[in-house]
């Protein structure tokens, strides 16, 4: 299931957003309290949306905002680093003018639809023999094992670990998102522009 925040996202406390950090990570949510601690499902897709400042107008040169860089900063730090290192898909939207939105052709909703369950039968093959049955439920090791014998692939992933624009969490979503986007075009593994694109998705929307 899809929850989408009402909001930009960055008008949530911090402390609020954080809350998410566990059930996304765990796909469960825990409650403490004095007489034990009670455990629910919670397994879902979170959809976080934010304008590239308070007023909205940052875009490009930005020569419409009328936010000080103090204000922008402080509007997104309420996104977290720990927060953001659990969302594995990160991208810009820039505005669409008229003339791209007259020229724009899109695709059949039926058409993703067939695509997208190919690649969930897909992943479900690959993993008939576990326990899981999604890409998302995969774990490190497994997702590690399943890529030894083509070593080339870690190379980027190492230099956006040895850059800093990826932590070791994040290694292994962009390894999911990599055999994701692999099941989706119809190849049995993930070629190293796979994980590239998979990368890309992750830290193309980083505001540090």
């Amino acid at each position: 299931m899809c929850f989408p925040l009402g909001a930009e996202a960055p008008e949530f406390r911090a402390d609020v957003l954080d809350t998410l950090r566990q059930p996304l990570e765990q796909g469960e949510l825990v409650i403490h309290r004095s007489g034990g601690a009670a455990r629910y499902p919670a397994r879902f897709q979170l959809v976080l949306a934010a304008n590239p400042c308070p007023c909205g107008l940052a875009i490009g040169k930005g020569l419409d905002c009328t936010c000080s860089p103090t204000v922008r900063r402080r509007y997104f730090a309420r996104l977290s680093g720990p927060l953001l290192d659990r969302v594995d898909v990160q991208v810009e939207v820039h505005p669409v003018g008229r003339v791209e939105r007259a020229e724009g052709t899109s695709e059949a909703t039926s058409s993703v639809a067939a695509r997208v369950l190919a690649a969930r039968e897909a992943a479900r093959a690959r993993l008939a023999d576990t326990s899981w049955s999604t890409n998302a439920e995969m774990p490190g090791r497994f997702l590690r094992d399943l890529l030894r014998p083509h070593p080339g692939l870690f190379a980027p992933i190492e230099k956006a670990m040895t850059d800093g624009r990826l932590s070791l969490r994040g290694v292994d979503r962009v390894l999911r998102m990599a055999w994701t986007i692999a099941d989706l075009a119809g190849r049995a593994a993930p070629t190293a522009s796979d994980v590239g694109n998979a990368l890309l998705l992750r830290t193309g929307g980083d505001h540090g």
